[in-house]
């Protein structure tokens, strides 16, 4: 089903590539809202020291985190490796990388999700070397990303079906917009999409 409505301009990206992927661009959200600032990470300890300090919030953004941080951990262990001529290194990192990220939140469902998915894009592509795996585990971590975007549109679309169209209150819970997710949020998606199609609502926060 075509996806009605696009990510209103103005919504922060929290977690995505620098231009050239060589580190991952996070906003730091602990600086907000007085300053807007983004921070371009390049090792796993940064990404675990982001997670644990809170400079990334919301479940699905943390899994997205640690997805490009393995994913780009490993790149940067191959591409040391082969240089060495040591590309068996590449397994070793790759498990001790998913086993730091892992740990910064063991109750974030995302995280772990996000983990085991590279994991078994990781296995998969044993077979083929090195080479094959990097890129596939970097455009998994895209994968989940886009995915990601995707699914807050259609909640977005999904919840016009209970706003009237004479607008309405909506009142969500927790980390629920864009700043948590890839794209527009999740319970807070419909109040876009209705903001895009000229329905007037108005938003009741529950907690601080």
């Amino acid at each position: 089903m075509p996806i009605g409505f696009s990510i209103p301009p103005g919504i922060p990206t929290p977690v995505e590539w620098t231009e050239d992927c060589t580190a991952v661009r996070l906003l730091d959200q602990t600086l907000l809202p007085s300053e807007e600032i983004y921070l371009e990470l390049t090792t796993v300890d940064q990404m675990v020291e982001a997670i644990r300090a809170l400079r990334v919030r919301g479940a699905p953004a943390i899994g997205i985190a640690a997805a490009h941080a393995l994913a780009l951990a490993s790149r940067l262990t191959w591409e040391a490796a082969e240089t060495a001529g040591d590309a068996g290194a590449l397994a070793d990192a790759f498990f001790a990388a998913r086993g730091k990220l892992r740990a910064a939140r063991p109750t974030a469902v995302n995280l772990g999700w996000a983990l085991d998915r590279l994991t078994g894009v990781f296995e998969a592509g044993a077979p083929e070397g090195g080479e094959v795996q990097v890129a596939d585990l970097m455009a998994e971590a895209d994968a989940i990303a886009r995915e990601d975007r995707e699914m807050g549109l259609r909640i977005g679309e999904a919840g016009l079906e209970v706003i009237p169209e004479a607008g309405g209150g909506i009142l969500t819970h927790c980390n629920a917009g864009a700043l948590a997710t890839g794209g527009v949020g999740t319970a807070l998606a419909p109040a876009y999409a209705a903001h895009a199609r000229g329905i007037p609502v108005h938003l009741y926060a529950d907690e601080t």
